[in-house]
């Protein structure tokens, strides 16, 4: 390709990738009244900056070839900070390596921006392999911590390339561009993934959600949600687990379960969102659910609606890991708006927005499961009486 023409297709490729970033982002219509989808991811593989993926030097790169690919962004932390909403993506590479990166809007639906260098985050060892999956949380110590999943070979097994270790990363910053890693965090537990921090001290103490698995990814090894308290978090242990959010038989978190982004403090409790698993003919499908938490006692659940809050729909049902969303970061703002982050098949991020009010709404009014078929058939039987009482009485 002679630098004419190489001019002219880096002109291009510029142009379009700006139209992307650029576009408007609108509310699907038909919602269900608990939050509205949107029509447009707010982050995908294509959203990364250029300078990312091609070098721009015609001596070097003739054909402008993309010479580090971008494969999928998605699995955002979240956050508000200096005015903006902020994403810390999990960007995974062509080399299937994952690594974490800012983008950055005013509105939290579209415009959203990549900061010009992904994160430099410190390694603990040289065998650490992959990072992903942060949660951002601003802690009342005044710091803001990032966990995520730390993965690496189990050195035990070297013949087994499929066998690692997940354990809970901790870091933490003051401007997300310079951070500080801890320690590990330790469980009894052999591997932890979905590690969350609750963003206040509870007792004096560093308290954590948790995902204890006897498996790196196999379902059925671990009890549910934890909840840990530790004195020193630049070296964090927890020595007793008590499971807050139990899995069980034939519900949408059967397989396994983990928190997702940290919980939002409300005037009626602590609001959670997570995630369920359960395996199908096609494979393991990930939904979302929600429930809420004692504000005094973060770990007494009081309300625990039946059934998903999400799951995937349309395109988001496909993707490198197919009928999965997957969410760990919202933003709640002043107004009470709330803005939920979510992966699909392990590809590309959306948004959703909701309120505050809509969310307890539903997580407290909207019946629990009764676990069996005849009970669940009870309870909309009495809904659809309630239905057609109040219809007979307005004809």
């Amino acid at each position: 390709m002679n630098p004419t023409t190489f001019a002219k297709k880096l002109k291009q490729l510029q142009f379009h990738h700006h139209q992307l970033l650029g576009a408007k982002n609108r509310p699907q219509k038909n919602g269900n009244g608990i939050f509205d989808r949107y029509e447009n991811p707010v982050l995908t593989a294509e959203h990364t900056p250029l300078t990312w993926r091609y070098d721009f030097d015609h001596a070097t790169n003739p054909w402008l070839m993309t010479r580090l690919g971008v494969n999928a962004v998605f699995n955002v932390g979240a956050t508000e900070f200096n005015g903006k909403i902020i994403l810390m993506a999990r960007v995974e590479g062509w080399d299937r390596k994952s690594f974490f990166a800012v983008a950055e809007s005013k509105n939290g639906v579209d415009n959203f921006r990549f900061w010009d260098y992904p994160v430099r985050m410190p390694e603990l060892e040289a065998a650490e392999t992959n990072l992903y999956d942060m949660r951002l949380v601003h802690h009342e110590d005044g710091w803001i911590y990032g966990l995520f999943c730390a993965e690496r070979h189990d050195a035990s097994k070297p013949r087994d390339l499929s066998a690692a270790i997940a354990r809970g990363g901790i870091a933490r910053t003051k401007d997300l561009i310079q951070w500080e890693r801890l320690a590990d965090l330790k469980t009894p537990a052999l591997h932890q993934r979905n590690c969350v921090l609750h963003p206040e001290f509870v007792n004096g103490k560093y308290a954590f959600y948790t995902r204890p698995m006897a498996d790196f990814a196999a379902t059925g090894s671990g009890d549910g949600i934890g909840w840990g308290l530790c004195d020193d978090i630049t070296k964090a242990v927890i020595k007793k687990e008590t499971i807050v959010d139990p899995r069980f038989y034939h519900t949408l978190k059967e397989g396994k379960n983990g928190l997702g982004p940290a919980p939002l403090k409300t005037a009626r409790g602590w609001l959670h969102l997570a995630h369920g698993v359960r395996n199908t003919a096609a494979g393991m499908r990930y939904v979302l659910y929600m429930f809420l938490c004692d504000l005094q006692d973060p770990s007494k659940l009081l309300h625990a609606p039946s059934g998903y809050f999400m799951a995937p729909e349309n395109e988001e049902r496909v993707g490198d890991v197919s009928n999965v969303v997957f969410a760990n970061g919202w933003v709640a703002r002043a107004n009470g708006d709330v803005f939920i982050y979510y992966g699909s098949s392990d590809t590309r991020t959306h948004v959703a927005t909701s309120t505050v009010d809509q969310l307890l709404d539903y997580v407290i009014n909207t019946p629990a499961d009764p676990l069996r078929s005849k009970l669940c058939v009870d309870q909309r039987c009495a809904l659809i009486a309630k239905n057609l009482r109040k219809k007979s009485k307005s004809a």
